[in-house]
């Protein structure tokens, strides 16, 4: 009768090992993939985790880039690039069950300028829309060197 009590609490003891993940963790599950495609060198896999409306603001983009052609053509270098994203440090601040803001750190690195890390900084509103969470708006910019 013991080997089936057992069975019988395995279910519940592996439920209550389970933790279910919520918009921080969801969104910042996003916000790694989206630096582990850029740093694949991946343009169609980047796009594709951009919602079709999204509007980002390119670290090196002089004009805002709305939509999903938009997006595409400012990271229309992207492939084959040897271009790396590592995120350094951020925030996470929770709007609501669908909605949240990151904001932090990151170094862009180039193969063809010697993998030199380049400091910039980053807000991203990650938004939940049938059930896939895909960033919003992303800002992106130098780091500066001193406080100015």
């Amino acid at each position: 009768m013991k080997p089936f009590r057992a069975l019988l609490c395995l279910p519940l003891l592996l439920i209550s090992m389970t933790s279910f993940a919520g918009p921080a963790e969801d969104a910042n599950t996003l916000i790694d993939q989206w630096a582990a495609t850029y740093s694949a060198n991946d343009r169609e896999a980047l796009v594709a985790l951009s919602a079709p409306d999204a509007i980002p603001l390119g670290t090196t983009s002089p004009v805002m880039s709305e939509g999903t052609e938009q997006i595409r053509t400012y990271f229309k270098d992207l492939n084959g690039s040897g271009r790396k994203n590592a995120i350094v440090e951020r925030r996470t601040i929770i709007l609501d069950e669908n909605a949240v803001v990151s904001t932090g750190f990151y170094n862009f690195a180039r193969a063809s300028e010697g993998d030199v890390p380049l400091p910039s900084r980053f807000t991203m509103l990650i938004v939940q829309r049938d059930g896939r969470w895909t960033p919003q708006h992303h800002h992106s910019s130098p780091k500066a060197a001193t406080r100015q």
